[in-house]
């Protein structure tokens, strides 16, 4: 069994552990990560000499223990036992969440330390318990992309942004699945000691990039291998492997031997994607690669992306990411990027 989580430890044993208070909320069928991988987030801010250090408690409904959904066993303290202010209240996801959200004694404990807390975050499925309990009322938020139509539909008065790993609306933030609570805890990081911090706490933390807010959950790539039978399965993979081509409909459509009216039915039947959709996904997953890994400059990214030119990719990231292609890739490699 892991022991009780009540600190983020640090080699500073004089470290005022007072300044940011947070508290992770966990149950039965809770996912591991979803609440180890925020913590060591903090930790490591703590290690870099974040201050105010942040110091966590993890807790349930009552003190004892919380079995994971990997059947690691985590110690808790008890949720009725918190006293005092508290500077983020984190709600954690996973099969659980299920019966965790029809738990009214712990609905009703995570409404009253919301009300004592800066801000109320809600990592991978912890938002469907936001949500059952109001929180997110007139609230934007996103949750794992699995979940997201169930989001919207059991909860109407929440406005869900699938596309996200992650969104802010006011003192309410929200995470897509799993690693992705990580990327949230970064960005709080970045919110309360700025972007160098994040960076550098992501760094040690070996993580291969420190991803803005827009970036999305769900790849296009993963999106298609939806495609099983031929000839969309060597389609999808042709257009990955050809973004600078001619990939309008009637091209691709001449390609696999169809009219276009049948074969913009049967992609988005075997994809979920209509045709054009999925190429723009492509060509901004291929652009959003080579802003994060390369010196190109924005023509050149939009040429090889198969954009052609900075105008049009410039539309694309930010009617589909929300942002441009240069504040983009600033956020990667940070302010001096060119």
């Amino acid at each position: 069994m892991i022991p009780a989580i009540d600190a983020v430890g640090s080699p500073r044993q004089d470290r005022d552990m007072s300044g940011r208070r947070v508290l992770v909320v966990a149950f039965d069928g809770v996912q591991m990560l979803d609440v180890v991988g925020p913590i060591e987030v903090f930790s490591v801010a703590n290690r870099l000499d974040a201050e105010p250090g942040y110091s966590v408690q993890v807790v349930a409904d009552a003190s004892g223990t919380v079995t994971t959904s990997s059947g690691l066993v985590l110690g808790v303290s008890a949720i009725d036992n918190v006293r005092g202010g508290v500077d983020t209240l984190i709600v954690a996801g996973g099969l659980g969440v299920r019966d965790a959200r029809h738990d009214a004694h712990l609905g009703r404990a995570v409404v009253r330390l919301a009300q004592r807390s800066r801000r109320v975050v809600g990592v991978c499925t912890g938002a469907l318990l936001l949500a059952e309990v109001g929180l997110l009322d007139g609230k934007r938020a996103v949750t794992h992309w699995a979940s997201c139509d169930h989001l919207a539909e059991r909860y109407p008065a929440v406005t869900v942004e699938p596309d996200p790993i992650y969104v802010r609306d006011g003192n309410v933030w929200t995470s897509a699945g799993v690693t992705a609570g990580m990327d949230l805890a970064l960005a709080l990081v970045a919110d309360d000691h700025g972007a160098s911090m994040a960076r550098e706490v992501a760094r040690w933390l070996v993580l291969y990039l420190h991803r803005p807010g827009g970036q999305s959950q769900y790849s296009a790539h993963l999106a298609a291998q939806a495609a099983e039978r031929e000839p969309f399965r060597a389609l999808v993979a042709w257009i990955a492997e050809h973004p600078r081509h001619d990939l309008s409909v009637a091209t691709l459509a001449r390609r696999v031997g169809m009219s276009e009216r049948h074969f913009t039915r049967a992609f988005k039947a075997e994809t979920g994607l209509t045709p054009a959709d999925h190429v723009l996904r492509v060509r901004i997953e291929l652009a959003r690669r080579l802003l994060e890994t390369t010196e190109f400059s924005v023509s050149a990214v939009a040429r090889r992306s198969g954009f052609h030119n900075p105008e049009t990719m410039h539309r694309a990231f930010r009617r589909r990411l929300g942002t441009t292609p240069m504040t983009y890739r600033q956020a990667f490699v940070g302010p001096g990027a060119a």
